[in-house]
């Protein structure tokens, strides 16, 4: 039997296939999170007199701060 040729039988055909760009599927659109009460890891600039407020209590800042967030839109 025939061994196969080495070089491909239309080289142009290829050197395209070879450099041709990888097309990266779309990312997934996030709907809301089933339960409201899952937490999610957010980055966000605020004042860092905002930030010394909240700190000066020690540890549980973010969550102090996610209280005065909660009561803002509970007012609305």
């Amino acid at each position: 039997m025939a061994s196969p040729p080495r070089r491909p039988t239309n080289p142009m055909a290829a050197a395209e296939a070879a450099f041709k760009p990888i097309k990266k599927p779309a990312a997934p659109v996030r709907g809301p999170s089933a339960a409201p009460s899952i937490r999610e890891l957010v980055s966000i600039r605020i004042d860092r007199a905002v930030l010394d407020y909240f700190q000066e209590d020690g540890p549980g800042w973010q969550d102090r701060i996610n209280d005065a967030l909660r009561q803002v839109i509970t007012r609305s």
